[in-house]
């Protein structure tokens, strides 16, 4: 007859109970100390911008996110321009900088040799402590031009029957800024794939080439899914950043306050707005509308994490569904 087993300690028999180490005690209360200080430092802020733009919320109301005009001598204020130009501008970073972000991560982790690799990587984040007014002048001098003729002048001569390319290049505009906030995204979107695509355990390789595929194959099939969810945060990674650049963008964009589906036009940033009129802010109202449009940002970007969040938590979620 099998013996029952139980789960609980031996009869006769107490488990005694170590007191804590002090050093353990210290180490956890000076981590949960610093945690602490983070979300202080978020509710701080977040206070600090709403109180900054109470007298424009108590104003305008939830009409300050859907008006357009923006006159300050008669204290017309709407903020839609800024946010359109804000959502385009950064969503074009990333529709430029993460097909060519992938493909430079799986080059630097799969394919190509240990000396070439690690100084394209030391390159790559180079390109990340570039000061973004750095990127602004070579934008002004040398991408502004390039972007007015050949490349705008061409885009609107074979694809000027789309709305996105029907009006006269000038140079600087929204798909200028785009492409500047897409180089400047790039080192983020490289370095976090190229290092969770390092992450990949080697048997997934070793799998997929020993059912006879090809390395190609091995890569966008066997790699490229097990890393996915860590690829997506990447990419949120670099929008978070494009999202709030100011700089750049303000010397590139053209800062006309306006809406238009031609990427050519001038365009306006929620950032921009703000770098540009913060300083000659001559009325109360003035002031806490530009403080509520840097709210309104923050709450942008808080958007766009929560679903960078709820994207990597599906991806990685099916994962290990398929996984079991």
């Amino acid at each position: 007859m099998a013996s029952s087993t139980s789960s609980g300690p031996p009869p006769g028999r107490r488990f005694i109970s170590l007191p804590a180490n002090k050093g353990d005690i210290l180490f956890q209360g000076g981590t949960m100390l610093m945690a602490a200080t983070i979300v202080l430092l978020i509710l701080m802020l977040v206070w600090q911008l709403v109180d900054g733009a109470w007298l424009g919320i108590r104003e305008y109301g939830i009409s300050f996110l859907y008006q357009q005009e923006w006159d300050p001598v008669f204290h017309r204020y709407g903020a839609l321009p800024a946010i359109y130009g804000t959502v385009v501008s950064s969503l074009l970073a990333l529709l430029i900088a993460g097909p060519i972000g992938l493909l430079a991560a799986i080059f630097l982790s799969e394919l190509a040799p240990r000396w070439l690799a690690s100084p394209i990587s030391f390159l790559v984040e180079l390109l990340a402590s570039i000061p973004s007014v750095v990127y602004g002048l070579w934008g002004i001098f040398v991408l502004s031009r390039v972007m007015r003729d050949p490349i705008g002048s061409t885009l609107q001569n074979s694809l000027g029957f789309l709305p996105f390319f029907s009006c006269n290049p000038i140079g600087l505009g929204m798909l200028t800024a785009g492409i500047i906030l897409a180089i400047m995204i790039l080192p983020y979107v490289i370095a976090v794939a190229r290092d969770v695509l390092r992450a990949v355990p080697n048997q997934q390789r070793e799998a997929m080439l020993a059912l006879g595929a090809t390395r190609w194959e091995t890569i966008w099939k066997a790699v490229v899914p097990y890393a996915r969810s860590g690829i997506v945060g990447g990419m949120m990674l670099g929008l978070g950043r494009a999202l709030g650049e100011t700089m750049a963008v303000t010397m590139v964009i053209g800062n006309r306050r306006e809406m238009s589906a031609c990427l050519f036009d001038p365009g306006v940033t929620l950032a921009s707005m703000i770098a540009n009129e913060f300083a000659e802010a001559a009325f109360a109202l003035h002031v806490s509308v530009l403080i509520e449009l840097g709210l309104v940002l923050f709450g942008i970007t808080l958007v766009m994490n929560a679903i960078a969040r709820l994207l990597v938590w599906r991806m990685a979620r099916g994962m290990r569904g398929r996984e079991l």
